[in-house]
This record gives structure tokens, C-alpha cells and sequence, in this order.
């Protein structure tokens, strides 16, 4: 029986490695079009992958992948890559809104640029991706909006330390409501994603715990799973909401998440704006 995500083309932002690469691997799995959506274009020494290797990976394995630069900071490059995804595939179905930028630090030892940068990601990078596609999206017959922030929760323990975080995960949080609102008159699926847990990717790694938290986090691979819940409902069915990786899996059915763990004999470390 065919996937639900069977040539359905999908932009995925940050998708070059991580969360984002993961997610094009498991839509790609279920036959779904992917374009890879990022701006590392030649290797970094401290992080993993090119919009081109992954590209040549998910094909590699029989998927079908596009990859395309994307600086969500610049508008002209959102718009691009919205044509060239379009006239390759025909059309735009889903928008995964992965990209983000983080540093956590308090108020007074924020950056302006530091600030910037995350806001410029994070909140008007996710504004202007959704609404450059949303003529595309309503256009499709399974039209899908899914990015990875979390649900709103004031509790001041989530701005201590990190206020400019909070506040751009939050924006981003704030677009996926409004577009759930906006887009009610449509078939369009529009929410949020978080992770239970630290994920183990390259910010973990070189921006917040080392190799520490890499041992007390879950792979990149329940998210995506996740996701391709998410993605496969029918678009009118349900929006404007927030899940959790964990609780999108247990809800179909999943009961054991030993494999997700890159040490299972540790105890996991909760992500932030998660309680436990």
C-alpha cells in the first residue's frame, strides 16, 4: 500500500545534518521528495555534512533530494528556493521549519549580534519561509507546516539565563499560531515539534554539554520519527498545536524507547522548556 508521503515534496530548513537531516531521511524512506534547505555549502571543521552530501546520501539510498542554499536571513534566498523547489517537483507540500540558532547566555552577556542572529533564525527566518509557501501549500491536497519549537510555558525558570532563547523560540511558537488560525479555511496542518529530551547533535555537542549531555541524549532519529507521525495526518484534522516527540510515538504505539538512547544505561537529560 502506497505512503501517504509518497511524492509529496517537502522543504526542510537546517537540513543538511541533525534534526533536519534525519527528518529528509525518514520522509524520503516513505517516498516523499525532499529538498534540503541549508547554507553549509563547503565542509566546516566543527560541523557535519553539506547541503550536497546529504543530498547525495538520502539519493544514494533511493530517495529523491534536492539541495538548495538557504541564508533564512536573506529574503531573496527564501524566495529562490521556493521557485527552484516548485519548478523541480511541480509543487510544495510540506514545510518543516527546522533551522534555528541558539546561544545561551543571560541579558547582560547577550550580544546584540547574538540576539540578532537568533531572531533573524528563528523567528523572521520561520515567518518568511511559512508565508513564501503558503500560495504553494494551499495549492496541495496534503498541506503541512511543522516547526521545531516548543509550547509556550512562562514559567520564569525558562527566561533565567537565557532570555533571548526563550524569547525566539517562543516567536517561533507564536508564528505556528497564527498560522493555524489564519490558515483555518484551508486543508493546511500547522504545529509545533519538541524534543522530550537533548537531542545528540552538533549544538549539544560543541555549544552546550560536550560529550556529557551527548551521553544523556537521544538520537536525532525519534524526532524525525515523530514528525513523519505528524506529517502523515490528514491536514484538516489537526493544527495549531504543540507535541512532544515521546507522547506523538506512545500515542501510535510505542512502548520501547531503548534505541532512541545514545547510552541507555544513563539517565536522560529533559530538553529545556520541558517538565518532568
Amino acid at each position: 500500500m502506497s505512503h501517504i508521503l509518497k511524492n509529496k515534496t517537502a522543504i526542510i530548513t537546517g537540513g543538511s545534518r541533525g534534526i533536519g537531516l534525519a527528518i529528509a531521511r525518514k520522509l524520503a524512506t516513505f517516498g516523499a521528495n525532499v529538498v534540503i534547505a541549508s547554507k553549509t555549502t563547503e565542509p566546516h571543521p566543527n560541523l557535519p555534512g553539506t547541503i550536497y552530501q546529504a543530498a547525495e546520501e538520502i539519493n544514494a539510498l533511493g530517495g529523491n533530494a534536492l539541495p538548495l542554499v538557504l541564508d533564512l536571513r536573506k529574503e531573496e534566498q527564501i524566495t529562490q528556493v521556493v521557485k527552484d523547489t516548485v519548478d523541480h517537483f511541480g509543487g510544495i507540500d510540506i514545510l518543516v521549519n527546522n533551522a534555528s540558532a541558539i546561544y545561551l547566555a543571560g541579558i547582560e552577556h547577550t550580544p546584540a549580534k547574538r540576539f540578532d542572529l537568533m531572531h533573524q533564525i528563528n523567528v523572521r527566518g520561520s515567518f518568511l519561509m511559512s508565508q513564501a509557501c503558503i500560495p504553494f501549500l494551499k495549492e496541495s491536497a496534503h498541506g503541512h507546516i511543522l516547526s521545531l519549537c516548543p509550547p509556550i510555558d512562562l514559567d520564569a525558570k525558562w527566561f533565567d539565563h537565557f532570555t533571548a532563547y526563550t524569547i525566539s523560540k517562543y516567536g517561533m511558537s507564536m508564528v505556528i499560531k497564527g498560522l493555524a488560525q489564519e490558515l483555518k479555511p484551508y486543508p493546511i496542518g500547522v504545529n509545533g515539534l519538541w524534543p522530550r529530551t537533548t537531542i545528540a547533535t552538533a549544538a549539544i555537542q560543541n555549544l552546550l554539554g560536550g560529550d556529557a549531555l551527548i551521553q544523556q541524549s537521544r538520537w536525532p532519529t525519534i524526532v524525525a520519527d515523530a514528525a513523519e507521525q505528524i506529517l502523515s495526518l490528514p491536514p484538516g484534522e489537526v493544527t495549531g498545536e504543540f507535541f512532544i516527540d515521546e507522547e506523538v510515538l506512545r500515542e501510535n504505539g510505542h512502548t520501547d524507547f531503548t534505541s532512541y538512547a545514545v547510552n541507555p544505561a544513563t539517565d536522560l537529560a529533559p530538553d529545556l522548556f520541558i517538565h518532568l
